[in-house]
């Protein structure tokens, strides 16, 4: 096992040249983007000024809308942002199975809201749009969610045939104490153990590799054979601390934008780079120049004068009686008003880059409901690829993990025997995906008012099934399914007024045989009477 832990030490190394370039762009763009995480290649002190760089707060605003937008978007907490579905439609309209379907959804919910899932995906938001790659992992402990979002510097990924990330090298420094905590001491290497009796704070760094087992036995259930395999090394004695294994893959592992041929993310700090730098210099020259002209430098006469000159108020400044020499200002002739105009520019290109424009883009009082479906489904058309592949490659994953964890620990009610064998489907119901819902909406919204006023004339009911219709409206607007009745409680429903209408007609066939017999017998009366006479 020691020559296989070198083994993975070595496809590390390898790694770590390859993102050698990486690195030195994700160094510029957190020096002026994301400053707080800016010690990639040039590593600093904790609590060192890390904004020397800085002289416009663009960029910075830029990077915490698009961030906290994608987090409202798609990952709210105030609200739910997925349900459990099937993809059998036929198993999913069971009574039993939907009731199931909703209570594992809200568990799951509360799962999310319990731990510390807020705090760790937004810094996963922020990591996305300035470096383009973000890296979460995943865990449970005593039935509690765990999530780490892990920073640019520590992972290393690598791809499988599909492009989907199967891989991850984490190398990362911990203190002894955590290390022990986590292991155990029986776990520890000699090294650890003497550093954890010396100095049980000092930092020492572990590589932690996931990747897929080939060789294992998928009959025997123990984690030396499970799909995933995981291994934590010290990287002091290059021994294993740890060997393992996952049903899921732990990490996930989304990508802003991805070019052809690249395993890393791109992102719009990236796209903004050039413009952000610009921006940052030309407002360190305009401040400059504008201090010059508040505060310019004097021209002074080489005689006539004693120094020191005194520019405070009030200052007192002797000089020679009778000489017509006097301190004036030096005119720089700098245009400020220019400086600012190309300021603005780039700000503007900047926001661009950042979606600031389609997110921003709000609503006023004289807009028309049309005008705002419009302004909606413009935004969707811009940001809708880019999110796209955020479902795909983050939340997707992220739920399936959370899922089988919570399965796992029995957090999860006992599905109904029909369940066994068949796949769930994840649902979206965040904001993002009601607003690309509603673009249906609307479509089905439009052809009623079209169809419903020819249904005078023409059989428009004929070709509309109302409750595939209702339905589609509620799955729309995303309306609870808890607020809906079920198919049972529908055809019960249906059943006790078709009977109640079947009495009503009955009691009134009776009644109208009551008087017309009552008719009858008074028309017999009559003719009777006119007999007599």
């Amino acid at each position: 096992m020691a020559n296989f832990a070198k083994e993975l030490i070595s496809r590390l190394n390898y790694l770590e040249t390859y993102r050698k370039y990486w690195n030195t762009h994700y160094q510029e763009l957190a020096d002026y983007m994301l400053p707080e995480k800016s010690d990639i290649v040039r590593k600093r002190s904790r609590g060192e000024k890390r904004t020397e760089l800085i002289f416009d707060g663009t960029a910075l605003q830029a990077v915490d809308l698009l961030s906290s937008a994608l987090h409202g978007m798609l990952t709210s907490g105030a609200t739910s942002w997925f349900h459990l579905d099937m993809k059998d439609e036929d198993v999913g309209r069971d009574d039993e199975v939907k009731e199931w379907l909703q209570s594992s959804s809200h568990s799951m919910m509360r799962a999310f809201n319990r731990s510390n899932f807020e705090t760790e995906v937004h810094g996963m938001y922020v990591d996305l749009v300035v470096f383009g790659t973000a890296c979460m992992f995943v865990e449970i402990d005593d039935k509690q969610l765990r999530f780490s979002t892990r920073h640019i510097s520590e992972f290393f990924i690598q791809e499988n045939q599909f492009g989907l990330v199967d891989t991850v090298f984490r190398k990362y420094k911990t203190p002894v104490r955590q290390v022990a905590q986590r292991f155990g001491m029986d776990n520890l290497t000699e090294y650890l153990k003497k550093k954890f009796e010396q100095t049980p704070d000092e930092e020492v760094e572990l590589v932690h590799v996931v990747l897929p087992r080939m060789d294992r036995n998928p009959e025997k259930p123990d984690n030396q054979n499970m799909p995933f395999a995981s291994f934590y090394i010290d990287m002091e004695t290059k021994q294993f601390l740890s060997i393992g294994g996952f049903e899921e893959f732990p990490y996930v592992v989304p990508r802003f934008l991805k070019s052809t041929g690249e395993i890393m993310g791109r992102s719009p700090a990236m796209t903004a780079l050039a413009d952000v730098k610009m921006l940052n210099l030309m407002s360190k020259t305009i401040i400059q120049a504008a201090q010059k002209q508040i505060d310019p430098p004097l021209l002074v006469p080489d005689d006539g004068f004693i120094l020191p000159v005194r520019t405070q108020p009030g200052g007192l400044n002797f000089f020679r009686a009778g000489t017509r020499e006097t301190i004036s200002p030096l005119n720089t002739g700098a245009n400020i008003p220019i400086g600012l105009n190309m300021e603005q520019q780039r700000r503007e290109s900047i926001r661009s880059a950042f979606y600031v424009d389609q997110l921003l883009s709000g609503t006023s009082p004289n807009m028309t409901a049309t005008e705002v479906v419009q302004r909606q489904e413009e935004r969707m058309r811009v940001i809708g690829p880019v999110l796209g592949r955020l479902m795909n490659e983050m939340l997707r994953p992220l739920i399936d993990r959370v899922f089988a964890l919570m399965l796992r620990e029995e957090m999860l009610s006992v599905p109904p025997e029909i369940l066994q064998g068949r796949d769930i489907d994840i649902e979206y119901v965040s904001p993002l995906a009601k607003v690309q819902k509603s673009s249906s909406l609307n479509s089905t919204m439009k052809a009623l008012e079209i169809l419903l006023p020819l249904s005078q004339s023409l059989p428009v009911g004929d070709h509309l099934d109302a409750d595939g219709l209702v339905r589609h409206v509620t799955d729309s607007l995303g309306v609870p399914k808890t607020v809906l009745r079920s198919s049972a409680e529908i055809n019960e429903t249906r059943e006790a007024r078709q009977k109640m209408q079947e009495q009503q007609m009955a009691r009134q066939r009776e009644q109208e045989d009551v008087n017309t017999a009552l008719q009858g017998a008074q028309a017999a009366r009559m003719v009777g009477a006119g007999a007599g006479n």
